[in-house]
């Protein structure tokens, strides 16, 4: 009896820290019976799967927390707002969650996504506001120094390739064109992306994969947090 009760308890902490086949499986079927009545009488499968990917979520959360601080752990709804979208089918085929740092003075943000043959993670500054854009060009445009150190090393761009994120096809209005970081200057999203197979997903080893892909962004969002903290004379904009 001791021994069965060990088992469970194995086979429970085994759900709730790695993905397993049935959620990318029922993913699957979700994707090809996206609408409300295939999705009543799955109901509790859905809730089944969701309950073991927020187990791995919240094991994720604990591996960040050891080498950052996460004031928040969201989990996005399955349902989708159709409201003003052409795509009018009622539930999203993926999981996915995001993990806000905590503080001011830590800039940038973690995202995961679970989908069969479409997971990845995310990381950096999808949107800034008006103001911090204008900062980081600003920055750029006297020196990317640092920035070049960092995603040009080559052990960084091993784990997270190439700066990614949608930018403009010329200077932004008080920028030269002809500056030589216009290549950063005309970026609106600073982030990176990384994709993983669904044999990768499935691995023993997925979490920490995921946690180390995460732990060695640091001197990038560092770099990014020091620059939307500071004006452009290194002051700090903190109370």
């Amino acid at each position: 009896m001791v021994n069965f009760s060990l088992k469970s308890q194995q086979l429970s902490r085994m759900l709730e820290t790695n993905i397993t086949n049935s959620t990318l499986q029922f993913l699957n079927k979700l994707k090809n019976n996206n609408n409300r009545e295939w999705f009543t009488v799955h109901k509790d499968e859905f809730k089944a799967e969701e309950n073991k990917v927020k187990g791995f979520f919240n094991h994720l959360l604990e591996k960040l927390n050891l080498h950052d601080e996460i004031e928040k752990l969201k989990v996005f709804r399955i349902y989708r707002d159709v409201r003003f979208s052409k795509n009018k089918t009622p539930y999203k085929s993926h999981f996915s969650a995001s993990f806000a740092r905590a503080g001011k003075h830590r800039r940038g943000g973690y995202y995961l996504q679970i989908a069969p043959g479409n997971s990845f993670i995310a990381t950096g500054f999808w949107n800034p506001e008006k103001n911090d854009l204008l900062r980081i060009r600003k920055e750029w445009e006297i020196d990317t120094t640092d920035l070049s150190d960092i995603i040009d090393d080559e052990n960084f761009k091993s784990i997270w390739g190439e700066l990614a994120g949608d930018e403009l096809k010329t200077a932004p209005k008080g920028f030269d064109k002809e500056d030589p970081n216009i290549k950063y200057i005309r970026k609106k999203q600073y982030i990176f992306v990384k994709k993983f197979t669904d044999k990768e997903v499935l691995s023993d080893d997925f979490a920490n994969r995921v946690n180390d892909s995460f732990r060695a962004i640091r001197p990038y969002f560092d770099l990014m947090s020091n620059i939307l903290t500071t004006n452009l004379n290194g002051e700090s904009l903190l109370d």
